[in-house]
C-alpha cells in the first residue's frame, strides 16, 4: 500500500511539471537563481548511493523521499534518480518555479555522483535550466599540477555549452567549496601553485572565447574567505551552507542567521552571492553514520521551513543584491540546495510535501519578476 501511494502521489506531481507553461527568456539585469545540485542519489551506483539510500530507510525520515524515490518496506526506500525521464522532470520544476541554474557539485567523470550531469548534459530540455560547476577543493587539488590540465579541458569545455551559466558580462560562473583543500599531500603543492592552476583556467576559458571565470570562493568565516580569495586571485566570496548550531531551533533562526551573513560577508569588501537556505537537519546521517561526517550532533538541527517562510526568505535575498549592485556584481543568489535530502536542505519535489515548496518560490519569483520587468539575463544561445 506505502508503495503504491508513492507511486501515485509521484505521478500527481509529474503532472503538475507536465502543466507548466513555458516562460519567455529573462531579461538583462535580473537577479539570476541558482540552486546547488548533490547528485549522490543513484543507488548501487556507488557505495555512496547506497549509504545515502540507508541514511532515509527508518521510516520516520521517509517524508524526505523525493519525487523519485520509493518506499520498498517499513524501514527500506530506494532513492534513484537516473533516467532520461527523471530528469526531464527535474528540469520541468525547475523551470516552471522559475530557476535559473543549477550548481552542480563536480566529481570526475567516471564517478558515479557524475551521472546526473551526464544526463542534463544530455537532455534535450537543458535550454530550460542552465547550469555552472561547483567545485570541491579536495577533488581540484587532487592530482596537483600533473592532473590540472585534464580538469581544465573539461571544464572548458563545459563553459562552451549554451546553457552554461554566465554572469557580469558573459563571465562563465564557477563555485568553489572547501578551499583549503587544494593545497597538501597529493595535491597542489603550494597556494602559489593553486593560483597559478585557476590563473591556466581563466586564460584557456578566454582562449577558447568563452570568457573569463567568474569564480565564487564558499566558506564559513567571511574573513578566511576574503583571505582565500585574495590569495586564489577569485572574485567573490558566499557559502555553501549555513548552520548557527541550533538545536531544534525554528526555521526561522536559521534563515536570520543567514541573512546576516550576507553583510557580514560584504563588510569585507569583497564581492558576495548570497546564500538562500532550505534547511539545516542532518540527523538522518548522525543517526545512521556517514563517513564524510564527523561527531556529529543529533541534537543539532532546525525544524523544516514552511514553503511560505522560504519564498520570504528568497525575496529577501534578491532584494539584497539590488540594493547592493556595488557588492552583488554577479547578480545572483543561490539556494542551499536543490536535493540535498539526508542533510536537510531542499526544494525538489518530494513524496509527502510534493511541489510546495517550488511553489513557493514560483510564486514569489513571479511576483518579484512582473514588478521589475527589466530584470533578468537571456540564456546564452
Amino acid at each position: 500500500m506505502r508503495g503504491a501511494a508513492a507511486f501515485l502521489l509521484g505521478c500527481a506531481v509529474s503532472a503538475w511539471a507536465s502543466a507548466g507553461v513555458v516562460t519567455a527568456p529573462p531579461e538583462p539585469g535580473r537577479v539570476l537563481v541558482g540552486a546547488i545540485r548533490w547528485d549522490a542519489w543513484h543507488g548501487p551506483a556507488s557505495e555512496v548511493g547506497l549509504i545515502v539510500e540507508k541514511t532515509l530507510a527508518p521510516a520516520h525520515w521517509h517524508y524526505r523521499l523525493p519525487f523519485f524515490g520509493r518506499v520498498t518496506g517499513e524501514n527500506a526506500v530506494e532513492v534513484r534518480g537516473t533516467t532520461p525521464e527523471i530528469m526531464e522532470q527535474e528540469i520541468a520544476f525547475a523551470h516552471q518555479a522559475g530557476l535559473d541554474y543549477w550548481a552542480f557539485v563536480i566529481y570526475p567523470e567516471d564517478n558515479a555522483l557524475s551521472l546526473v550531469l551526464k544526463l542534463y548534459l544530455a537532455s534535450e530540455q537543458k535550454h530550460r535550466v542552465n547550469f555552472c560547476l561547483n567545485l570541491q577543493g579536495g577533488w581540484e587539488g587532487g592530482g596537483g599540477r600533473e592532473a590540472w590540465p585534464a580538469k581544465v579541458r573539461r571544464y572548458v569545455e563545459y563553459f562552451r555549452e549554451a546553457s552554461y551559466q554566465c554572469v557580469a558580462d558573459g563571465r562563465p560562473l564557477i563555485y568553489l567549496y572547501s578551499v583549503d583543500g587544494l593545497v597538501g599531500p597529493g595535491r597542489f603543492a603550494s597556494w602559489e601553485e593553486a593560483r597559478a592552476a585557476f590563473q591556466e583556467l581563466r586564460a584557456r576559458a578566454q582562449a577558447a572565447g568563452a570568457g573569463n571565470p567568474y569564480i565564487v570562493a564558499q566558506g564559513w568565516s567571511p574573513e578566511t574567505l576574503k583571505e582565500q580569495a585574495a590569495t586564489l586571485g577569485l572574485d567573490a566570496i558566499g557559502a555553501y551552507a549555513s548552520n548557527a548550531g541550533g538545536r531544534a531551533a525554528p526555521y526561522a533562526e536559521l534563515a536570520a542567521h543567514t541573512q546576516r551573513w550576507w553583510d557580514a560577508f560584504g563588510a569585507t569588501g569583497c564581492d558576495v552571492v548570497p546564500l538562500v537556505t532550505a534547511g539545516w537537519d542532518m540527523r538522518p546521517r548522525v543517526e545512521t553514520p556517514v563517513p564524510w561526517v564527523k561527531d556529529g550532533n543529533i541534537q543539532e538541527y532546525y525544524e523544516a521551513p514552511a514553503p511560505d517562510e522560504l519564498g520570504e526568505h528568497l525575496e529577501k535575498a534578491i532584494t539584497w543584491c539590488r540594493t547592493h549592485p556595488e557588492t552583488a556584481k554577479a547578480n545572483t543568489v543561490l539556494i542551499y540546495a536543490w536535493n540535498e535530502f539526508d542533510e536537510g536542505g531542499w526544494i525538489c519535489p518530494t513524496l509527502s510535501e510534493g511541489a510546495a515548496r517550488l511553489d513557493a518560490i514560483g510564486k514569489k519569483l513571479r511576483k518579484l519578476r512582473s514588478a521589475a520587468p527589466h530584470e533578468g539575463q537571456p540564456i546564452r544561445e
